[in-house]
């Protein structure tokens, strides 16, 4: 037998254990809780998609290894997507890479572009890949809070100049940003814009809830801005905006440096994945704007139910202006504590919500926040409501 003299697990991934997620979705199956917690719809997304990808799959598209870089009618549908939705040109050859979802496109952005020592800025409460891929290129995470200010999130521009360093090597973005469901306005994004070109950072940006916005926020690709098309890498993935999150398709657009830099560390992860759903994929970006009107339309009108639900049941309610959560203050209810809070939620409600503490390295600034994902049926969202009004003080 091997030597136990240390523990098995690598050191830089000692802090993460079992997801939260993993957590909460077996206390949902047990307790026969509705899950609230975990952000995947409960439909699938447009039949004609899904039937692509069984002609794909039936044709012998993709069946076996794909293009390292993805399949070409895939890159060309990206590229195509950036041209028409934000002037954004890109070479489908060399600044296109299609990977195994967004969370491989973290991964191989942060492996390729961040050596032990660097700095990365993330701002909290960040999803939690974010923190583990940076601990895996050994780099040293640095945090910049966002904080509920007049019904919505905010970036502090001063903590976010004050934390950087001569050490820091980029700056990782998430607009619309999940937990909070803010979206970063462009006199923000220009700020952070400005402060890259200034300080000679990169930027990894995640923009994968870039569809699903509401009401006036307008969605801000950063690498539009002066100064940041060559110093930005831009993730995008399908499955927010097309409902299949199970196909794993995601795809970066950066210059051709950058592209080849992120490719060179993504070969050494999954290689290629998504074979045959990348060609149904690349059918659905070409979709009609029809179809993007109503798919934010029907989640905005989720969102309001929802939200309507959560502030009627007591909680104070941030109504988010892009993805599909919505993070609450659980204080009015008399608690602070998220983690028990969203413990005992499904035994005293039958629902299941995830802590926002587990998203921050400051867990007090997150405590009293629970998120809620509304990427449900209708009904399932209404039968959540009229349980949550239990809680009603």
């Amino acid at each position: 037998m091997a030597p136990m003299n240390r523990p098995l697990l690598n050191r830089r991934l000692a802090e993460f254990g079992t997801t939260i997620f993993a957590e909460m979705s077996a206390l949902a199956a047990r307790t026969g809780a509705i899950n609230l917690g975990q952000g995947f719809p409960d439909t699938d997304g447009p039949d004609e998609i899904r039937e692509a990808a069984v002609r794909a799959l039936r044709e012998g598209h993709g069946n076996q290894y794909p293009p390292g870089p993805g399949v070409p009618e895939l890159r060309t549908a990206v590229a195509e997507h950036q041209l028409k939705r934000y002037g954004l040109a890109y070479d489908p050859d060399a600044e296109v890479l299609v990977t195994a979802g967004a969370t491989e496109a973290i991964a191989a952005s942060l492996l390729a572009l961040v050596e032990p020592g660097d700095e990365v800025i993330a701002l909290e409460p960040y999803y939690d890949s974010y923190a583990a891929c940076i601990a895996m290129a050994g780099g040293t995470r640095v945090p910049v809070t966002l904080r509920p200010s007049e019904g919505r999130y905010v970036l502090d521009l001063d903590e976010l100049r004050a934390a950087v360093t001569d050490r820091t090597r980029l700056i990782l973005l998430n607009t619309p940003h999940n937990p909070t469901g803010t979206v970063l306005t462009r006199d923000e994004l220009t700020a952070v814009a400005e402060l890259a070109s200034e300080r000679d950072l990169l930027v990894v940006t995640d923009e994968v809830y870039e569809h699903l916005v509401f009401d006036d926020a307008e969605h801000v690709p950063i690498a539009t801005l002066p100064g940041m098309r060559d110093r930005t890498v831009t993730i995008g993935s399908a499955g927010k905006t097309f409902s299949f999150t199970g196909w794993k398709v995601g795809w970066v657009t950066a210059s051709p440096e950058l592209t080849s830099a992120v490719r060179s560390a993504k070969q050494f992860l999954t290689y290629v994945a998504s074979g045959p759903f990348q060609y149904a994929i690349a059918e659905a970006l070409r979709l009609p704007d029809t179809y993007f009107e109503d798919l934010r339309a029907d989640l905005r009108a989720k969102r309001d139910l929802l939200s309507d639900g959560l502030a009627a049941a007591g909680f104070e309610v941030y109504r988010p202006a892009g993805t599909y959560f919505v993070t609450t203050d659980i204080r009015p209810l008399g608690e602070s504590d998220g983690f028990a809070f969203c413990r005992g939620l499904p035994e005293r409600a039958g629902v299941v919500a995830i802590p926002n503490a587990v998203f921050y390295d400051h867990r007090d600034a997150g405590a009293p926040f629970v998120r809620f994902a509304f990427c449900k049926r209708t009904d399932v969202l209404e039968e959540a409501v009229a349980r949550l009004k239990r809680l009603a003080p």
